[in-house]
């Protein structure tokens, strides 16, 4: 397999662990192990002490699998798959679903595998694009014309990484439909469900919504305990879940025995896990409110529905994102992730909101602004 570079993983790499804020990153703060260990009941907290460092069950802990189920309405232990984080699990779905001669569509901005791996397996890939003049919403029209008879799988990530789109539940209930109809599977990127501002906005699950749905998850975001490294699908294909639990016999075969006992722990614990994030997320959301409302004449967003990053594009006249991002890294040691590192055209930016440093970031970011853009 040749693939392409992962510009936004190669950009982290180089700058992640280099900077004192990461104002671009994409997960919530990460959860402290003493608070993670303090919320296990009795049978978490023996199996954490009486835990042997051995090989797992290459499909997950029985337990661990029996939590992930909880988080869906038609899914059972056995219609859940572990992998070492998202990324594992779809590599795995692309290699097993996909191959050439086959039709993929993506929405697009978005994470880079979700389509360069398809690519890589030889398949033909439309990036399904999203607009900002659209509020970035689905363009179901749009979707439906890209629809072909060699299509077989169509990947959205929502609540969507990076403008915080979230569709309404008709206009989600019609993707669906068409999914269906068409006879395609439909892969949803669930990350950040459960980090919904109003959590009435929250969709069904990609499982739970039709026959060939799967659901993409994993604890790094909404979680907040991205060093895990489990993430999941879900689906009640069982068929096809056997046929990816093959092909991860040739990746990581099983996932760490300590990370899986941690992540059950935080599931059975989730709603008070998912109310820290969101409690995060919202206060420091009412501080970009007011940053975005006192700068609306050089900066411009589409208010996120959900998530931790949304997607403002900068419009102070002859400034260059890339330049003033790389000016402001140097000056402040923030770090935002220019829309180039994604392959999107524009003077737009990802921010993240979910980290708790957030409040001295923004700070230097306008202390930065007030020194070159006004």
């Amino acid at each position: 397999m040749r693939i392409a570079d992962f510009a936004l993983e190669r950009y982290f790499a180089h700058w992640e662990f280099a900077v004192k804020h990461l104002l671009c990153a994409s997960d919530v703060e990460p959860y402290p192990m003493a608070g993670l260990l303090e919320l296990a009941d009795a049978e978490t907290r023996a199996l954490w002490d009486d835990l042997r460092l051995g090989y797992t069950e290459s499909t997950g802990h029985p337990l661990l699998r029996r939590e992930i189920a909880g988080l869906y309405t038609t899914v059972e232990s056995d219609d859940v798959l572990t992998f070492a984080g998202a990324e594992e699990a779809v590599f795995c779905l692309m290699n097993v679903l996909l191959g050439p001669g086959d039709h993929a569509i993506v929405t697009w901005p978005g994470y880079q595998s979700l389509y360069e791996v398809a690519r890589a397996v030889g398949a033909d890939v439309t990036l399904h694009e999203l607009r900002e003049a659209n509020a970035w919403d689905l363009d179901l029209d749009l979707l439906r014309r890209q629809v072909t008879p060699a299509t077989r799988l169509i990947v959205v990530n929502l609540p969507h990484n990076p403008t915080g789109m979230l569709p309404d539940r008709a206009a989600y209930a019609e993707l669906v439909a068409l999914a269906d109809e068409a006879g395609v599977y439909l892969l949803v990127d669930e990350v950040y469900r459960g980090l919904e501002f109003d959590e009435a906005d929250r969709i069904p699950a990609g499982a739970d919504a039709l026959p060939r749905g799967l659901s993409l998850g994993v604890m790094s975001k909404a979680y907040a305990m991205a060093g895990l490294r489990i993430g999941w699908l879900a689906t009640n294909d069982r068929d096809l879940l056997a046929r990816i639990a093959a092909f991860k016999d040739y990746t990581t075969i099983c996932s760490s025995g300590p990370s899986e006992i941690l992540a059950i722990i935080a599931l059975r614990a989730r709603v008070t896990v998912l109310a820290r994030s969101r409690g995060i997320v919202g206060a420091n959301m009412d501080l970009l409110d007011a940053f975005f409302e006192d700068w609306a004449d050089r900066f411009e967003w589409v208010r996120p529905r959900a998530g931790s990053i949304g997607y403002p594009r900068l419009t102070a006249p002859g400034v260059r994102i890339d330049d003033w991002a790389a000016d402001l890294v140097e000056a402040e040691g923030v770090l935002l992730l220019p829309g180039s590192q994604l392959g999107h055209p524009g003077n737009r930016f990802r921010i993240g909101f979910g980290r708790a440093d957030l409040p001295e970031a923004l700070a230097r970011l306008e202390s930065f602004a007030g020194k070159t853009l006004r």
